[in-house]
Protein backbone atom coordinates (compact mmCIF):
# COMPACT_ATOMS: atom_id res chain seq x y z
CA UNK A 1 0.00 0.00 0.00
CA UNK A 2 1.37 3.49 -0.75
CA UNK A 3 0.83 6.11 1.85
CA UNK A 4 2.09 9.46 3.41
CA UNK A 5 3.48 8.11 6.60
CA UNK A 6 4.41 9.99 10.24
CA UNK A 7 8.23 9.26 11.75
CA UNK A 8 9.30 5.91 10.33
CA UNK A 9 12.10 5.48 7.95
CA UNK A 10 12.56 3.39 4.68
CA UNK A 11 15.94 3.31 4.22
CA UNK A 12 17.72 1.75 0.85
CA UNK A 13 21.00 0.61 0.31
CA UNK A 14 22.42 1.61 -2.98
CA UNK A 15 24.58 -1.20 -4.56
CA UNK A 16 27.98 0.19 -4.66
CA UNK A 17 26.92 4.42 -5.19
CA UNK A 18 26.31 3.48 -8.94
CA UNK A 19 23.86 5.74 -11.09
CA UNK A 20 22.92 2.58 -12.47
CA UNK A 21 21.45 1.46 -9.83
CA UNK A 22 19.17 4.46 -9.99
CA UNK A 23 16.35 4.77 -12.15
CA UNK A 24 13.31 7.11 -13.37
CA UNK A 25 10.25 6.10 -14.49
CA UNK A 26 6.50 7.70 -15.21
CA UNK A 27 3.22 5.28 -15.31
CA UNK A 28 -0.15 6.05 -16.42
CA UNK A 29 -1.91 3.51 -13.49
CA UNK A 30 -0.01 5.28 -11.35
CA UNK A 31 -1.09 8.20 -11.81
CA UNK A 32 -4.75 6.91 -12.95
CA UNK A 33 -4.90 5.45 -9.28
CA UNK A 34 -2.95 8.29 -7.05
CA UNK A 35 -5.65 10.79 -8.63
CA UNK A 36 -8.69 9.01 -7.05
CA UNK A 37 -6.66 10.89 -3.96
CA UNK A 38 -8.87 13.81 -5.19
CA UNK A 39 -12.28 12.36 -5.79
CA UNK A 40 -12.28 11.87 -1.47
CA UNK A 41 -10.13 15.42 -0.82
CA UNK A 42 -10.37 17.62 -3.82
CA UNK A 43 -9.89 20.60 -1.79
CA UNK A 44 -5.96 18.99 -0.45
CA UNK A 45 -5.28 19.04 -4.56
CA UNK A 46 -6.11 22.36 -5.58
CA UNK A 47 -4.01 22.39 -8.64
CA UNK A 48 -6.13 19.66 -10.20
CA UNK A 49 -9.69 21.48 -9.43
CA UNK A 50 -9.71 23.02 -12.98
CA UNK A 51 -9.39 19.30 -14.19
CA UNK A 52 -11.77 17.89 -11.82
CA UNK A 53 -14.44 20.73 -13.21
CA UNK A 54 -13.85 19.66 -16.57
CA UNK A 55 -14.46 16.18 -15.89
CA UNK A 56 -16.98 16.40 -13.46
CA UNK A 57 -19.97 15.45 -16.44
CA UNK A 58 -18.12 12.14 -17.40
CA UNK A 59 -17.11 11.39 -13.99
CA UNK A 60 -20.90 11.06 -12.82
CA UNK A 61 -21.34 7.86 -15.43
CA UNK A 62 -18.29 6.17 -14.01
CA UNK A 63 -18.61 3.48 -11.16
CA UNK A 64 -17.85 6.24 -8.46
CA UNK A 65 -18.67 3.59 -5.47
CA UNK A 66 -15.69 1.21 -6.66
CA UNK A 67 -13.12 4.36 -7.54
CA UNK A 68 -13.77 6.03 -4.64
CA UNK A 69 -12.82 2.86 -2.63
CA UNK A 70 -9.66 2.50 -4.13
CA UNK A 71 -8.65 4.78 -1.61
CA UNK A 72 -9.01 5.14 2.14
CA UNK A 73 -9.42 8.51 4.46
CA UNK A 74 -5.53 8.66 5.46
CA UNK A 75 -5.28 8.56 1.33
CA UNK A 76 -3.69 5.38 0.89
CA UNK A 77 -3.67 3.47 -2.27
CA UNK A 78 -3.24 -0.63 -2.72
CA UNK A 79 0.51 -1.55 -3.86
CA UNK A 80 -0.99 -3.66 -6.79
CA UNK A 81 -2.34 -0.59 -8.07
CA UNK A 82 0.53 1.40 -7.52
CA UNK A 83 3.45 -0.87 -9.16
CA UNK A 84 6.79 -0.56 -9.69
CA UNK A 85 7.34 0.23 -14.08
CA UNK A 86 9.17 -2.19 -15.55
CA UNK A 87 9.65 0.53 -18.34
CA UNK A 88 10.62 4.32 -18.13
CA UNK A 89 7.38 4.99 -19.57
CA UNK A 90 4.59 2.27 -19.73
CA UNK A 91 1.41 2.24 -21.85
CA UNK A 92 -1.71 1.86 -19.53
CA UNK A 93 -3.43 -1.12 -21.61
CA UNK A 94 0.00 -3.21 -20.67
CA UNK A 95 -0.58 -1.97 -16.91
CA UNK A 96 -4.40 -2.41 -17.02
CA UNK A 97 -3.63 -6.26 -18.88
CA UNK A 98 -1.35 -6.89 -15.28
CA UNK A 99 -4.00 -5.65 -13.11
CA UNK A 100 -6.85 -8.07 -14.53
CA UNK A 101 -4.61 -11.19 -14.44
CA UNK A 102 -3.25 -9.81 -10.40
CA UNK A 103 -3.24 -13.52 -8.29
CA UNK A 104 -6.47 -13.07 -6.34
CA UNK A 105 -4.94 -13.38 -2.98
CA UNK A 106 -2.25 -10.79 -3.62
CA UNK A 107 -5.10 -8.30 -4.75
CA UNK A 108 -7.45 -9.22 -1.74
CA UNK A 109 -4.37 -8.96 0.30
CA UNK A 110 -3.67 -5.64 -0.59
CA UNK A 111 -7.70 -4.49 0.00
CA UNK A 112 -7.71 -5.86 3.43
CA UNK A 113 -4.39 -3.73 4.24
CA UNK A 114 -6.42 -0.42 2.80
CA UNK A 115 -9.65 -1.18 4.51
CA UNK A 116 -8.90 -2.94 8.23
CA UNK A 117 -11.84 -4.66 9.57
CA UNK A 118 -14.82 -4.95 6.95
CA UNK A 119 -14.20 -4.12 3.23
CA UNK A 120 -16.09 -1.46 1.85
CA UNK A 121 -19.11 -2.90 -0.03
CA UNK A 122 -18.28 -2.60 -3.44
CA UNK A 123 -14.72 -4.52 -2.96
CA UNK A 124 -17.30 -7.66 -1.12
CA UNK A 125 -18.15 -10.06 -2.80
CA UNK A 126 -16.40 -13.02 -5.96
CA UNK A 127 -13.07 -12.13 -5.83
CA UNK A 128 -12.58 -13.10 -9.28
CA UNK A 129 -15.74 -10.24 -10.00
CA UNK A 130 -14.47 -7.76 -7.72
CA UNK A 131 -10.67 -8.02 -9.66
CA UNK A 132 -12.84 -7.88 -13.21
CA UNK A 133 -14.99 -5.19 -11.92
CA UNK A 134 -12.07 -2.89 -10.17
CA UNK A 135 -10.43 -3.44 -14.16
CA UNK A 136 -13.53 -2.34 -15.87
CA UNK A 137 -13.81 0.71 -13.72
CA UNK A 138 -10.14 2.19 -14.19
CA UNK A 139 -10.36 1.24 -17.90
CA UNK A 140 -13.67 3.62 -18.35
CA UNK A 141 -11.80 6.13 -15.91
CA UNK A 142 -8.65 6.20 -17.76
CA UNK A 143 -10.58 6.57 -21.23
CA UNK A 144 -12.79 9.07 -20.21
CA UNK A 145 -10.67 11.55 -17.95
CA UNK A 146 -7.36 10.85 -18.69
CA UNK A 147 -7.01 9.64 -22.14
CA UNK A 148 -7.98 13.07 -23.36
CA UNK A 149 -5.40 15.29 -21.31
CA UNK A 150 -2.66 12.26 -20.77
CA UNK A 151 -0.15 14.12 -23.32
CA UNK A 152 0.23 16.80 -21.13
CA UNK A 153 0.73 15.02 -18.33
CA UNK A 154 3.26 13.21 -19.37
CA UNK A 155 4.83 15.83 -21.18
CA UNK A 156 5.42 17.32 -17.18
CA UNK A 157 6.24 14.03 -15.83
CA UNK A 158 9.08 13.89 -18.40
CA UNK A 159 10.76 16.93 -18.16
CA UNK A 160 10.67 16.39 -14.65
CA UNK A 161 13.27 13.15 -15.62
CA UNK A 162 14.79 15.23 -17.79
CA UNK A 163 15.82 17.84 -15.18
CA UNK A 164 16.65 15.47 -12.42
CA UNK A 165 19.07 13.69 -14.93
CA UNK A 166 20.82 17.19 -15.12
CA UNK A 167 21.19 17.17 -11.42
CA UNK A 168 22.66 14.35 -11.49
CA UNK A 169 25.22 15.20 -14.38
CA UNK A 170 25.93 18.49 -12.72
CA UNK A 171 25.96 18.23 -8.77
CA UNK A 172 25.67 14.37 -8.14
CA UNK A 173 23.38 12.12 -6.84
CA UNK A 174 23.13 13.25 -2.91
CA UNK A 175 22.33 16.66 -4.84
CA UNK A 176 19.77 15.34 -7.06
CA UNK A 177 18.17 13.05 -4.06
CA UNK A 178 18.02 16.07 -1.70
CA UNK A 179 16.30 18.22 -4.39
CA UNK A 180 13.20 15.48 -4.66
CA UNK A 181 12.16 16.44 -1.09
CA UNK A 182 13.84 17.75 2.18
CA UNK A 183 12.56 14.52 3.87
CA UNK A 184 15.07 12.28 0.94
CA UNK A 185 18.47 12.36 1.85
CA UNK A 186 21.48 10.19 0.48
CA UNK A 187 24.42 9.44 3.14
CA UNK A 188 26.87 6.88 2.73
CA UNK A 189 25.41 4.88 0.00
CA UNK A 190 21.78 4.80 1.63
CA UNK A 191 18.81 6.77 0.52
CA UNK A 192 16.77 7.79 3.32
CA UNK A 193 12.88 8.66 3.00
CA UNK A 194 11.20 10.43 6.29
CA UNK A 195 7.39 9.35 6.43
CA UNK A 196 5.01 10.41 8.43
CA UNK A 197 3.90 7.05 10.36
CA UNK A 198 6.03 4.99 12.66
CA UNK A 199 6.40 2.38 10.00
CA UNK A 200 10.12 1.72 8.16
CA UNK A 201 12.49 -0.59 7.31
CA UNK A 202 15.92 -0.99 5.46
CA UNK A 203 16.62 -2.99 2.55
CA UNK A 204 19.22 -3.42 -0.21
CA UNK A 205 18.48 -2.53 -3.89
CA UNK A 206 21.05 -5.24 -5.12
CA UNK A 207 19.87 -6.75 -8.06
CA UNK A 208 16.55 -4.75 -8.43
CA UNK A 209 17.90 -1.15 -8.31
CA UNK A 210 15.74 1.73 -6.89
CA UNK A 211 13.07 3.53 -9.60
CA UNK A 212 12.38 6.99 -8.70
CA UNK A 213 9.17 7.97 -9.92
CA UNK A 214 7.31 11.55 -10.64
CA UNK A 215 3.88 12.06 -9.97
CA UNK A 216 1.61 14.61 -10.11
CA UNK A 217 -1.04 13.47 -7.40
CA UNK A 218 1.57 13.88 -4.48
CA UNK A 219 2.69 17.06 -2.61
CA UNK A 220 5.16 14.99 -1.06
CA UNK A 221 6.98 11.28 -0.79
CA UNK A 222 5.39 8.30 -1.03
CA UNK A 223 7.11 4.73 -0.99
CA UNK A 224 5.56 0.87 -1.00
CA UNK A 225 4.58 0.11 2.87
CA UNK A 226 6.26 -3.47 2.72
CA UNK A 227 9.98 -4.43 2.24
CA UNK A 228 8.87 -7.06 -0.24
CA UNK A 229 8.15 -4.96 -2.80
CA UNK A 230 10.81 -3.54 -5.22
CA UNK A 231 12.41 -0.77 -3.88
CA UNK A 232 10.19 2.64 -5.16
CA UNK A 233 10.23 6.20 -3.98
CA UNK A 234 7.22 8.43 -5.94
CA UNK A 235 7.35 11.96 -4.93
CA UNK A 236 5.84 14.76 -6.64
CA UNK A 237 6.70 16.39 -9.94
CA UNK A 238 8.10 19.61 -10.69
CA UNK A 239 5.93 21.84 -13.00
CA UNK A 240 2.22 20.68 -11.66
CA UNK A 241 1.34 24.18 -10.91
CA UNK A 242 1.52 24.99 -14.65
CA UNK A 243 -0.36 21.35 -15.63
CA UNK A 244 -3.86 23.29 -16.12
CA UNK A 245 -3.02 26.52 -16.23
CA UNK A 246 -4.23 27.98 -20.02
CA UNK A 247 -1.09 29.84 -21.93
CA UNK A 248 -1.09 33.44 -20.77
CA UNK A 249 1.98 35.00 -20.98
CA UNK A 250 2.90 37.71 -23.38
CA UNK A 251 5.81 38.07 -25.70
CA UNK A 252 7.92 41.13 -25.59
CA UNK A 253 6.54 43.13 -28.31
CA UNK A 254 10.48 43.48 -29.55
CA UNK A 255 10.26 39.84 -29.63
CA UNK A 256 7.54 39.50 -31.52
CA UNK A 257 8.52 41.77 -33.88
CA UNK A 258 11.76 39.86 -34.70
CA UNK A 259 10.74 36.48 -34.79
CA UNK A 260 6.92 36.90 -35.32
CA UNK A 261 4.34 35.86 -32.98
CA UNK A 262 4.54 31.93 -33.08
CA UNK A 263 8.29 31.85 -32.63
CA UNK A 264 8.70 34.39 -29.76
CA UNK A 265 5.46 32.76 -28.25
CA UNK A 266 7.54 29.34 -28.34
CA UNK A 267 10.65 30.55 -26.77
CA UNK A 268 8.12 32.30 -24.53
CA UNK A 269 6.54 29.20 -23.60
CA UNK A 270 9.70 27.20 -23.07
CA UNK A 271 11.06 28.53 -19.61
CA UNK A 272 10.47 25.01 -18.74
CA UNK A 273 10.82 22.00 -21.18
CA UNK A 274 7.83 20.75 -23.38
CA UNK A 275 7.04 18.82 -26.35
CA UNK A 276 6.03 19.76 -29.93
CA UNK A 277 2.13 18.33 -29.35
CA UNK A 278 1.70 20.44 -25.66
CA UNK A 279 3.19 23.67 -26.99
CA UNK A 280 0.13 23.04 -30.04
CA UNK A 281 -2.36 22.50 -27.56
CA UNK A 282 -1.20 25.49 -25.38
CA UNK A 283 -0.63 28.01 -28.36
CA UNK A 284 -3.49 26.72 -30.65
CA UNK A 285 -0.94 26.12 -33.73
CA UNK A 286 -0.63 22.37 -35.70
CA UNK A 287 2.29 20.50 -34.39
CA UNK A 288 3.78 20.36 -37.64
CA UNK A 289 3.95 23.71 -37.93
CA UNK A 290 5.31 23.86 -34.39
CA UNK A 291 7.80 21.60 -35.20
CA UNK A 292 8.89 23.51 -38.21
CA UNK A 293 9.23 26.16 -35.94
CA UNK A 294 10.93 24.50 -33.45
CA UNK A 295 13.95 23.10 -35.35
CA UNK A 296 14.31 26.38 -37.23
CA UNK A 297 15.13 28.05 -33.02
CA UNK A 298 16.93 24.97 -32.34
CA UNK A 299 19.30 25.62 -34.92
CA UNK A 300 20.21 28.76 -34.27
CA UNK A 301 21.12 27.93 -31.26
CA UNK A 302 17.81 29.19 -29.28
CA UNK A 303 16.31 25.99 -28.17
CA UNK A 304 18.09 22.79 -26.89
CA UNK A 305 16.02 19.65 -26.95
CA UNK A 306 16.58 15.98 -25.49
CA UNK A 307 14.73 12.73 -25.88
CA UNK A 308 13.10 10.81 -23.64
CA UNK A 309 11.02 7.56 -24.45
CA UNK A 310 9.12 8.31 -27.77
CA UNK A 311 9.17 11.92 -27.20
CA UNK A 312 11.60 14.96 -27.70
CA UNK A 313 11.22 17.99 -25.33
CA UNK A 314 12.56 21.47 -25.52
CA UNK A 315 13.87 24.28 -23.71
CA UNK A 316 15.18 27.87 -24.12
CA UNK A 317 19.03 27.40 -24.32
CA UNK A 318 21.13 30.06 -22.63
CA UNK A 319 20.88 32.05 -25.67
CA UNK A 320 17.40 32.06 -25.62
CA UNK A 321 16.93 33.31 -22.05
CA UNK A 322 19.10 35.80 -22.82
CA UNK A 323 17.45 36.84 -25.75
CA UNK A 324 14.08 36.82 -24.04
CA UNK A 325 15.47 39.10 -21.22
CA UNK A 326 16.79 41.18 -24.11
CA UNK A 327 13.33 41.99 -25.56
CA UNK A 328 11.63 42.79 -22.24
CA UNK A 329 13.98 44.98 -21.28
CA UNK A 330 14.42 46.76 -25.05
CA UNK A 331 17.30 44.63 -26.00
CA UNK A 332 20.31 46.52 -24.33
CA UNK A 333 21.46 44.65 -21.48
CA UNK A 334 23.01 41.65 -22.46
CA UNK A 335 26.54 41.31 -23.26
CA UNK A 336 27.93 41.71 -25.97
CA UNK A 337 24.97 44.09 -27.05
CA UNK A 338 21.21 43.65 -28.75
CA UNK A 339 23.14 43.14 -32.37
CA UNK A 340 24.38 39.74 -31.19
CA UNK A 341 21.03 38.35 -30.43
CA UNK A 342 19.16 40.30 -32.99
CA UNK A 343 22.01 38.48 -35.93
CA UNK A 344 21.55 34.88 -34.19
CA UNK A 345 17.56 35.10 -34.44
CA UNK A 346 17.60 36.01 -37.69
CA UNK A 347 19.65 33.09 -38.87
CA UNK A 348 16.00 31.56 -38.52
CA UNK A 349 14.61 31.50 -41.64
CA UNK A 350 11.11 34.11 -41.63
CA UNK A 351 8.23 32.06 -42.20
CA UNK A 352 4.30 32.55 -41.42
CA UNK A 353 3.62 33.49 -37.84
CA UNK A 354 0.44 31.68 -37.73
Amino acid sequence: MVAVRRGGVIAYELAGMDVADVRFAASPLNELTLSLRTFRDPGRYPVHLPWLRRTEHVRSGLDLPLLRALTNDALWSPDYLTPRPHAPLTRIDDELAAVARVPLERMLDDLRALHPGRLPAPLRGDPATVRARITEALRAYWRTCFAPWWPRMRTVLQADIIYRGQVISAHGLAAMFADLSERVHLDEGVVRVRLVSNTGYRRSTGGEGLTLMPTLFSRGVTAPISPEEPPLIMYGTRGAGTLWQAESRRSPAALTELLGATRAGLLTALETPASSTELAGRLGVTTSAVNQHLRALRDVGLLTSARHGRSVLYLRSELGDALIMGGAAGGSDHEGGPGVLQAKAAQAPTRSSG
